[in-house]
C-alpha cells in the first residue's frame, strides 16, 4: 500500500490497516527509525500492544498502569 506525504509532513494511513491494527483518531504512534535499514516504522499505541509487551521492562505493571492513566486523562481532554 502506498500514501503520500503533503506538505505538512503528513501521510495518510490506509483504511484498512488503521481498523486491523486499532488505530483510531487521537490514537498515538511512536515513529522507530532504523537506520540500518534505511526504514521508518510506525506503532499504534494501543491498550493490545501495551498488553502485549507487559512485563518487558520489569517494572510489575506500574509503567503499564501509568501508561493507561495518561490515556485516560488524553480521552477526557
Amino acid at each position: 500500500m502506498d500514501s503520500m506525504v503533503t506538505t505538512k509532513g503528513q501521510v495518510v494511513i490506509p483504511s484498512r490497516l488503521r481498523h486491523k491494527y486499532g488505530i483510531k483518531n487521537g490514537t498515538k504512534v511512536h515513529f522507530y527509525d532504523d537506520e540500518k535499514t534505511g526504514e521508518i516504522r510506525i506503532v499504534p499505541i494501543t491498550p493490545e500492544v501495551i498488553e502485549k509487551n507487559f512485563g518487558f521492562l520489569g517494572t510489575k505493571g506500574k509503567l503499564l498502569k501509568a501508561l493507561m492513566e495518561e490515556k485516560k486523562l488524553e480521552r477526557e481532554i
